[in-house]
């Protein structure tokens, strides 16, 4: 792999924009490639907003000290946009190539299957579709085994995680490449099956309902509820995972709290998967048994406990919550 490949953007909307300012922060030229017919005019106009909102974020960037100035004017200049006529020597010249369309699968279809004649046949071509699955799009693509989904968490240019989606032709080698890509610019890439909701937009539309479901039953105000999602829920999840939180706490502990909830709210919603008994009878509870979703055999535990708790001093640090104590 070349060092630093030319990107190719297929849509100049907010994915597009968000992937050019990664790529290009980090070294990356990308071009943004408008794919419907314009005329010169509206073309202007795209391509003016485009780059005017490139410039707005970078300036942000700026003032909160990631780069200077001069700086941004040497990231921004590696961004290009071009029309749809331009769009197969734009191509011609990519490394990798990231659909960011609208979600409608016909139009996804079609931009992947213009787009898969203009490169050659081993360049990377990923959709970042949040919601279609990979091997919904993978027929229209030529050499398929390059394919596959990268679903990027807006802002783009900002959240670390990338999630990856494989489909069924995907050659494995591609996934690591993807990956290498991906750390190379400062992401963080996890890997997933072709479902629905790959993982965050899975775990966030249970949260977020449950969070509009109780403002809708008057359990709290939408401010309060808010304020115990930031510093709660989303405290301790910026440390620990879900599923390390589980087995910090222990399985057997969210297997009778979602049991009462069950009972007590009258909804399965609730009710513990399958997993949770199965490993409460395997003796996988957590960390007091040496493995739970995680296997800490062998792991120093003080030490493991010592390192998650400094961060979370941390997350006070950052909140301006941490106060000395009185003495």
């Amino acid at each position: 792999m070349s060092p630093r490949p030319s990107v190719a953007c297929l849509g100049a909307g907010r994915m597009g924009r968000g992937i050019a300012v990664a790529f290009a922060y980090a070294g990356h030229a990308v071009t943004m490639i408008d794919v419907k017919a314009r005329s010169p005019e509206q073309f202007a106009r795209l391509e003016a907003e485009a780059l005017d909102e490139v410039g707005k974020t970078l300036a942000s960037l700026s003032q909160f000290g990631l780069l200077t100035d001069d700086d941004a004017k040497i990231v921004i200049a590696r961004i290009s946009v071009v029309s749809a006529n331009g769009g197969a020597a734009a191509l011609g010249r990519a490394g990798i190539v990231f659909e960011g369309v609208p979600e409608l699968v016909e139009l996804k279809r079609e931009v992947l299957a213009a787009a898969s004649k203009s490169v050659g046949p081993d360049v990377i071509i990923a959709s970042t579709t949040s919601t279609i699955l990979v091997d919904d799009l993978s027929g229209a693509v030529e050499h398929p085994r390059r394919f596959l989904n990268v679903h990027w968490l807006n802002p783009a240019y900002l959240i670390p995680l990338v999630e990856i989606s494989p489909g069924a032709a995907t050659d494995p080698a591609v996934i690591a490449q993807v990956k290498t890509r991906l750390e190379g610019i400062g992401k963080v890439p996890v890997v997933c099956a072709a479902t629905p909701g790959f993982i965050v937009p899975r775990i966030q539309a249970l949260a977020m309902n449950e969070a509009a479901r109780m403002v809708e039953e008057g359990v709290a105000s939408a401010e309060e509820i808010d304020k115990a999602i930031r510093y709660g829920f989303g405290f301790r999840y910026a440390v620990l995972g879900l599923l390390e939180f589980i087995d910090w706490g222990g399985g057997d502990i969210l297997f009778y709290a979602s049991r009462y909830l069950e009972g007590a709210l009258g909804s399965d919603r609730y009710r513990a998967p399958d997993i949770i008994s199965n490993n409460m009878r395997d003796g996988r509870i957590g960390l007091r048994t040496g493995a739970g979703f995680l296997d800490y055999a062998g792991l120093d535990i003080d030490a493991y406990r010592e390192k998650r708790l400094a961060a979370l001093v941390d997350m006070l640090r950052h909140f301006g919550l941490a106060r000395p104590p009185v003495v």
